[in-house]
C-alpha cells in the first residue's frame, strides 16, 4: 500500500481506546481514504470482539457500507484493570485472568480475522493490523512475568501468522500483520512505564504505525513488526 494512492476505506477496531483513537484521527487527517470509520463497543453498530455475534453483525455491516475494505487495524487490548493485574510471579496465577487475557488479545482477534479477512477488498492493496507487544515475543522474553499478557499476544501473533498463509491464497493482494506499538502513553501501559523507557503519546505512536503499514505488501504479509518497520523476534 503506498503512502500517496487513494485507497478505499479504512476501519479502527477499538477506536475509542488510547491508541485506537489516535489512529482514528491520524487516518482522518491523512485525506487520502474514501471513508475512516470507528467501532467500539459503545458504538453503532457496537462491536465486542469477545461475542462473536457481534462481530459478525459488524462484518456485515462493513460489507453494505465498506465494500472497498483497504484497512483494518485492530486497536483492542487487555493488560489490567480492577480485577487483574500484571502476574510477577508464578504464584499468582489466576485462570479466571488467564481466560479473559485469551479472550481479548487472541479469541476475539480471531474471530475478527474471520469474519473481516473474508471482506478485505480484492480489487487492489489491502492490509489487516492487529496491535501486538513485544512482551509477546517468545525469543525475547528474558524477565518472566506478566503471563497472561505474554502468553496471549504470542498466541495472537501465531493466529497472525497462520492466517497470512491463508489470506495469501484466498487474497494475494492482502495482507496481514502484527505490530508492537512501543510504549504508548494510555491507561493500558502508561502505569508500567520506566524511567528511561521511550514512552510516546497517542498521536505519536499512531503516526509510527501507520508508516509501517504503508510500508506493507503481501511479501511481508504473516511478519510481527515493531513501530519502526523492524521485525520483532517470534
Amino acid at each position: 500500500m503506498t503512502a500517496g494512492a487513494m485507497a478505499g476505506t479504512a476501519v479502527v477496531l477499538g477506536a475509542t481506546g488510547g491508541i485506537g483513537a489516535g489512529l482514528l484521527a491520524a487516518l482522518e487527517a491523512e485525506g487520502r481514504w474514501r471513508r475512516v470509520l470507528g467501532l467500539s463497543r459503545r458504538g453503532d453498530p457496537p462491536l465486542d470482539i469477545t461475542d462473536e455475534a457481534s462481530v459478525a453483525a459488524a462484518a456485515a455491516w462493513l460489507g453494505r457500507e465498506a465494500p472497498d475494505l483497504a484497512l483494518v487495524i485492530l486497536a483492542t487490548g487487555f493488560l489490567h484493570d480492577a480485577r487483574f493485574q500484571p502476574e510477577k510471579a508464578m504464584r499468582q496465577l489466576d485462570p479466571a485472568h488467564l481466560a479473559h487475557s485469551f479472550a481479548v488479545n487472541a479469541i476475539g482477534p480471531a474471530l475478527a480475522m474471520k469474519h473481516l479477512l473474508p471482506r478485505l477488498r480484492r480489487d487492489g492493496p489491502a492490509v489487516f493490523a492487529a496491535l501486538s507487544a513485544r512482551v509477546g515475543s517468545i525469543g525475547d522474553n528474558r524477565l518472566g512475568g506478566w503471563w497472561s499478557y505474554r502468553a496471549s499476544k504470542a498466541a495472537l501473533n501465531q493466529l497472525v501468522r497462520t492466517a497470512a498463509v491463508e489470506l495469501r491464497r484466498s487474497n494475494p493482494g492482502a495482507s496481514i500483520v502484527a505490530v508492537h506499538p512501543g510504549t504508548v502513553d494510555t491507561g493500558l501501559s502508561g502505569p508500567f512505564s520506566k524511567a528511561g523507557l521511550e514512552v510516546q503519546r497517542p498521536p505519536e505512536a499512531a503516526r509510527h504505525i501507520l508508516e509501517v503499514l504503508a510500508a506493507v505488501g503481501p511479501d511481508r504479509s504473516g511478519a510481527f513488526l515493531d513501530h519502526r518497520g523492524e521485525p520483532v523476534p517470534w
